[in-house]
């Protein structure tokens, strides 16, 4: 099977030259990373990297590409997974690092035929306790319920994510909505290897404040407010 990571950006140049470089060593056949607008140095840092890509003799991976969709992240993932012609499309925040092992990862859970996806354990980059309670929450709490976060990188067959219609088009909890609907077409792989993620938006909000406005956030989207209307409460912990 092929595999493509799918990046969407956005203002994102403080770490994607780091992320992408990461990224660029792990095998995976196609890189597409979206940018929904950046007003920074996010797509030049992008075209760079695909540029080098394009012109190394022997990539550690495959092809590299920088396209541009309107700013929202579903909206971003659509436009790539509609440009990859992989097999399994690997969904990718540009603040995350992916394991090493990750392809192999990913093509050890889709052996099983039934399997139609999957997601990573998340860590965050900070070594206070509170992150380590954080995350293991958010793994236990994803292995029970079945629904993942994008900070856990989800993988999906190609085929079934289209049968879906790929991500809703809402303006937050794609993710949430995303994953509830691919549990209901077959089993999906909570794998133990972790994936880092940063920890910047938890420090700066401080964590308490920020897990209880998430909960909040995502109580309410469960009893069914429109995503539409929880935007501007979502935009304080971004």
């Amino acid at each position: 099977m092929t595999i493509a990571v799918i990046m969407p950006v956005l203002n994102e140049s403080r770490c994607l030259a780091h992320i992408l470089a990461h990224t660029q060593t792990l095998g995976f056949d196609e890189v597409i990373i979206v940018d929904g607008g950046s007003s920074d140095d996010t797509f030049s840092i992008a075209q760079s990297f695909a540029k080098q890509c394009g012109t190394d003799p022997l990539p550690a991976s495959g092809s590299m590409r920088v396209l541009t969709a309107p700013r929202g992240r579903a909206r971003q993932l659509n436009t790539g997974a509609a440009a990859s012609a992989c097999d399994v499309l690997l969904f990718l925040h540009a603040d995350t690092l992916l394991p090493s092992n990750a392809r192999r990862a990913v093509l050890t859970a889709l052996s099983n035929a039934a399997a139609v996806g999957g997601r990573f354990n998340v860590r965050f980059d900070s070594s206070r306790l509170t992150a380590r309670i954080v995350s293991s929450l958010m793994n236990v709490r994803s292995r029970w319920s079945g629904i993942a976060t994008g900070d856990q990188a989800i993988f999906v067959r190609r085929a079934v994510f289209e049968t879906m219609g790929g991500f809703a088009d809402i303006p937050l909890m794609e993710d949430i909505d995303f994953t509830r609907r691919l549990k209901r077409t077959g089993p999906l792989v909570s794998l133990s290897d972790e994936v880092v993620t940063a920890f910047r938006r938890w420090e700066q909000q401080g964590p308490l404040r920020t897990i209880l406005l998430m909960w909040t956030l995502r109580f309410l989207y469960w009893i069914g407010v429109n995503p539409h209307r929880l935007q501007h409460f979502y935009s304080m912990v971004r």
